[in-house]
């Protein structure tokens, strides 16, 4: 398979050789910090711009118009929230409970320029931290927990009309069938530019379903 680089990924993201340039440094970055904190495998290094770059930046083109904050539960190196963050995307609130990561998520915010927000702390830990965070009108997750699971951990910032954005791979049939089990909500399925086995859910109108 020739390599995905970064022409490749400006033309099929249709992004400007600015916001390429931006997201180069951060992969440079990525790359350097990723010899002494675990941010990605290794292997995936080797395909980064393809496996990360444009893994993440094709939720762009799901995420609906929102007034409020996006939310990027679990962000760990900035996947995909600081991604959509440096290709424009306004109020990006990245939650990490690694204090490293955090650490590394700071530092590609300076050099990339791009205006979102790092926070601290895990989702359900301690009920206080929530109150920092801004009414979440999208939440997303990529590769953070299976979807009951996850479910139980944005609940909490998930409001009527927030919309959840989670990328998911080939076992997305037994995620969905085992998260009907304990909740309600309404769900759309986006076939990933990427991935032939892979899917984007957009989920809305969570409730927790009555035992």
């Amino acid at each position: 398979m020739a390599r995905y680089g970064v022409e490749n990924f400006m033309r099929d993201s249709d992004v400007s050789r600015e916001t390429c340039e931006r997201l180069a440094l951060y992969v440079e970055l990525l790359e350097r910090w990723n010899r002494r904190v675990n941010l990605v495998s290794k292997r995936s290094l080797s395909d980064i711009w393809r496996r990360h770059m444009a893994d993440s930046a094709q939720l762009r083109d799901v995420i609906p118009r929102y007034d409020g904050a996006l939310v990027d539960v679990g962000s760990g190196a900035g996947l995909p929230g600081l991604v959509l963050a440096i290709m424009g995307l306004s109020n990006i609130h990245l939650v990490e409970s690694s204090a490293r990561k955090c650490a590394f998520l700071r530092e590609a915010r300076r050099i990339t320029g791009c205006a979102a927000e790092v926070h601290n702390f895990r989702l359900g830990d301690d009920a206080s931290a929530i109150d920092t965070l801004p009414k979440a009108a999208v939440v997303t997750a990529r590769a953070v927990s299976p979807l009951a699971n996850l479910l139980d951990i944005v609940y909490p910032i998930v409001y009527d009309r927030t919309c959840c954005i989670f990328p998911k791979g080939a076992r997305v049939d037994d995620e969905v069938e085992t998260a009907r089990l304990r909740w309600n909500f309404e769900l759309r399925r986006v076939p990933s530019k990427l991935d032939p086995s892979g899917v984007i859910l957009k989920i809305h109108n969570i409730r927790r379903r009555e035992i």
